[in-house]
């Protein structure tokens, strides 16, 4: 496989299957989902077999940050549908069948982008999940997780108010 000096799971094919190859055999490993989805933080996912074979199978691809890692995997396992037709901010943006209101408020989007943490970003991506019925981009989500920094809160709010213009 390709050596790449960062791990992305948008654009590189190779690290989105390895995650979403993992994601799905979460279906078949309901004690692993279950015992992700216990998790308060990354730091309890690092506990968690069934990360470190995650870690593992994208170490052969890429460098990967475990602390990083550890919080995608937590976070993923509360995710019960793959919907790669939109980014996650566009996701969010996007409003339910007969509203006109985006899923995720125009408020709550912007307390997510003040989050500095990487364990507030859990809880609140976790919450994220459950007001979108579960179904999520797998990759950006996964890449807004793992590269949470100014870069990605810029890109996540221009999807969302290119999606949404009118939510305050």
């Amino acid at each position: 496989m390709k050596q790449m000096n960062y791990i992305s799971f948008m654009n590189n094919p190779d690290t989105r299957s390895v995650l979403i190859d993992w994601w799905a055999g979460l279906d078949h490993a309901r004690g692993d989902r279950a015992a992700l989805r216990r998790c308060r933080s990354s730091q309890e996912v690092a506990f968690v077999p069934a990360f470190h074979q995650l870690r593992q199978n994208l170490s052969g691809i890429a460098p990967v940050d475990a602390e990083k890692l550890a919080a995608v995997a937590g976070i993923l396992s509360h995710v019960k549908k793959n919907d790669y037709s939109l980014r996650l901010a566009q996701q969010m943006a996007t409003p339910k069948n007969g509203s006109d209101r985006a899923r995720v408020s125009g408020l709550r989007f912007r307390r997510l982008l003040k989050i500095e943490d990487r364990d507030d970003l859990y809880g609140a991506v976790i919450r994220i999940i459950r007001l979108l019925d579960g179904s999520v981009n797998i990759a950006s989500l996964a890449d807004g997780v793992y590269w949470w920094n100014e870069r990605t809160k810029n890109t996540w709010a221009f999807d969302y108010y290119d999606k949404a213009p009118n939510e305050a």
